[in-house]
């Protein structure tokens, strides 16, 4: 998910997973699967960034993963 602002100063919060396309045309305009289109104050760039950081989120580092698993015995 990334927040973003409409044009009249709403913030809204948009399924990164949904996003078709972001067009310049001179707004920002995100468009979903769904074809529904939400105009933006942020340009491309940004909402691109946002959409980048959300998916490196999801992927955690191996060593983050081993952390967090319980330690296991190991014969000797």
């Amino acid at each position: 998910m990334i927040a973003v602002t409409r044009l009249d100063g709403t913030r809204v919060v948009v399924n990164a997973e949904l996003i078709e396309t972001i067009e310049a045309v001179p707004e920002t305009v995100i468009v979903l699967v769904t074809r529904r289109r939400i105009m933006v104050r942020e340009p491309v760039n940004e909402v691109v960034e946002r959409v980048l950081a959300y998916r490196r989120g999801l992927v955690m580092p191996v060593d983050a993963v081993r952390g967090a698993l319980p330690a296991r015995d190991t014969p000797e």
